[in-house]
């Protein structure tokens, strides 16, 4: 039947009615996204979290509402206006490793796994924080992991393997990066540094160097304050710096610890956002403003050791890093730009099993007091031969399995005896006991791994502020580079 001119015109204006509920209904949402319009933004933050894909960020929040007791607790990346799924295949594999999903971030170009900020074939490619120093603002770098490791190197570094972190130590020093904070102190001492220091995570700080360059001496040579180990933890914490001064800290002789760990073992030790912060006060002094990128590195290392409890306090961690940046751009919001995002997924991680049924309780994990680590690598791994009733009591205090199943307690005992056969568990080949712990701790919150790698899935964007709206939709991760080389006005090619 045909419509007649009045009845189109009633369904037009319907429509419209409809479309102007819905558009007021979303403007509230968008008031801090600015809509771009040729815009440079001043202050960029790149917060990359490390095998953050949706699962792990749901698990936090869950994990974040269940402790609270307040279901309706947000993480701060979950509140950021604009958002974006991205696919993650390197140009050698459809699973990523974190160095050419780094370089693609970094510099909006597929690389094969492993290499470090150059192109299939293996030629150099800028950095957003190379073009950034080319346009005057100020950059900086942190990480949980060592300053060496993939992700960060990408931004800074240029090198065919990213197993070759002595040499990506010594690229950093024509890297012109003014602020570099994270772990991994020993790519940068020589290789006959004293054996006589630790850092607050317990670890000596010996060199993994094969020669004698001192590049912490050489930093300080070009102008930086160094802050290594424990007393440059200390007076990081204290600093407040010059105009004129450029920053090197890396605190720990590998990573820095687990965020559960670093709460409840090592305090005396700066969180990700005390260290981002510091990096903000430092850097926020420039007035051609700055690029910080911060990587919630350990996030992924949780998540190969299948550690849930682990993988959730690192993304919580992370997250305080957003609140850091979302606090200057509340002071700042015409000039910031705010992005989070992953690098990939790590452990195929999943939120229920088909034999538990239809529930997902973090009441579980909350039990937990130490990372999986220290039941994988720490004092208490169980070896070929060891009491085994010694590491089943260790388990029961501080893993939360104080009320242990006599399922369970079979699970563990079969972990302990592929140990004694030599059996490993997963790709990294890691501790089969330890590793029946975490499942168990796991299976207790009906979540479950599928993996100890990283997994092909997209991944969660959110952002917020100057041209972000740039960064929704369904994209590849090379986009990314290229959309926040355009507001920054820079040329990456």
């Amino acid at each position: 039947m045909k419509k007649t001119l009045k009845s189109m015109v009633a369904t037009m204006l319907t429509f419209l009615m409809m479309s102007t509920t819905v558009f007021a209904s979303v403007a509230p949402a968008t008031e801090m996204n600015r809509l771009g319009n040729g815009e440079e933004a001043k202050y960029v933050f790149m917060l990359i979290g490390d095998g953050l894909g949706f699962s792990q960020r749901q698990m936090a929040e869950y994990y974040l509402q269940s402790t609270a007791d307040n279901p309706s607790r947000k993480l701060v990346m979950n509140t950021l206006p604009v958002s974006g799924i991205n696919t993650t295949h390197s140009s050698s594999s459809l699973i990523t490793d974190s160095a050419a999903a780094g370089t693609a971030l970094a510099c909006g170009v597929k690389t094969a796994n492993g290499v470090i900020a150059q192109d299939e074939k293996g030629h150099a490619v800028k950095t957003l924080i190379e073009a950034a120093e080319e346009k005057g603002m100020k950059t900086g770098i942190v990480s949980t992991t060592r300053l060496t490791h993939a992700t960060p190197a990408t931004f800074a570094a240029h090198n065919e393997a990213r197993g070759n972190e002595n040499a990506i130590a010594v690229d950093f020093l024509d890297s012109g990066v003014d602020f570099f904070a994270g772990g991994g102190a020993r790519h940068f001492l020589p290789m006959s540094t004293p054996k006589d220091q630790k850092d607050y995570s317990g670890a000596i700080m010996k060199s993994k160097r094969k020669d004698e360059r001192n590049i912490v001496k050489e930093f300080e040579q070009m102008g930086y304050s160094t802050y290594i180990g424990k007393q440059g933890s200390d007076a990081l914490k204290a600093e407040h710096f010059l105009d004129d001064e450029k920053v090197f800290a890396a605190l720990t002789y590998s990573h820095l610890p687990y965020e559960i760990d670093r709460q409840n073992l090592y305090p005396e030790l700066p969180s990700i956002a005390e260290l981002t912060d510091k990096a903000i006060e430092f850097l926020s002094k420039d007035e051609d403003g700055f690029f910080l990128m911060v990587e919630g590195g350990r996030i992924d290392h949780a998540a190969h050791g299948n550690d849930a409890t682990g993988t959730i306090y690192d993304t919580l961690a992370f997250d305080d890093v957003v609140k850091s940046a979302l606090d200057f751009y509340k002071e700042h919001p015409s000039e910031t730009l705010i992005l989070v995002v992953g690098d990939h997924e790590t452990g195929g991680l999943g939120l229920g099993m088909d034999r538990q049924g239809y529930f997902v309780d973090m009441g579980p994990l909350e039990a937990v007091d130490i990372s999986l680590e220290q039941i994988l690598y720490g004092e208490m791994t169980y070896d070929t031969g060891d009491d085994k009733e010694a590491y089943i009591a260790y388990v029961k205090e501080n893993y939360g399995l104080s009320n242990m199943t006599s399922e369970e307690l079979v699970k563990i005992k079969r972990g302990m005896a592929d140990v004694d056969g030599g059996k490993t568990f997963g790709y990294y080949d890691y501790n089969a006991a330890g590793m029946a712990v975490g499942h168990i701790i796991s299976e207790r919150a009906n979540i479950f791994w599928t993996t100890t790698i990283h997994t092909g899935t997209a991944i969660p964007l959110s952002a917020v502020g100057v041209a972000s709206n740039q960064f929704s939709g369904y994209k590849d991760n090379t986009e990314i580079a290229k959309a926040m080389a355009a507001i920054l006005n820079v040329k990456l090619q």
